[in-house]
């Protein structure tokens, strides 16, 4: 993929041309149509996306949970929690995406601790489990 996909990404924002070189190396970039489902709840995960454009739905348990967009990112919690999906997600129009593997997905996180950071609090506050912990 070109790194410069990478620009409007806000999960990229302060990596060098280079590192961003490193992270386009990384990935890959993917057109999907209206209706595609990019995860779904109990599979096992094997990417995490970050939406360049378009948009998607996330459901969890029949519930609507949020309608995600450009610069958003999911697919992260079942990898880092090396678990099964959270929920259901599903492209509400066509959908240009970022792609990456768990394999590097986990070399982006160990190489660029910014990056890694900003993962993890996705993780916190997304993830079922970390719900409310943080009040008690």
């Amino acid at each position: 993929m070109d790194a410069k996909q990478l620009d409007g990404v806000p999960l990229f924002e302060g990596l060098s041309r280079k590192e961003r070189g490193t992270v386009a190396r990384w990935a890959d970039v993917v057109d999907l149509p209206t209706g595609y489902h990019l995860a779904d709840q109990g599979a096992f995960a094997h990417e995490f996306f970050a939406l360049v454009d378009g948009n998607v739905e996330v459901v969890r348990d029949g519930e609507h949970l949020v309608e995600l967009g450009p610069g958003d990112f999911f697919g992260e919690i079942a990898l880092v929690e090396h678990d099964r999906r959270t929920a259901t997600v599903t492209a509400i129009t066509p959908v240009t995406a970022i792609v990456m593997h768990a394999r590097d997905f986990d070399a982006m996180r160990r190489e660029f601790p910014g990056i890694a950071e900003r993962i993890h609090d996705a993780v916190h506050a997304r993830s079922p489990r970390h719900v409310d912990l943080d009040e008690n």
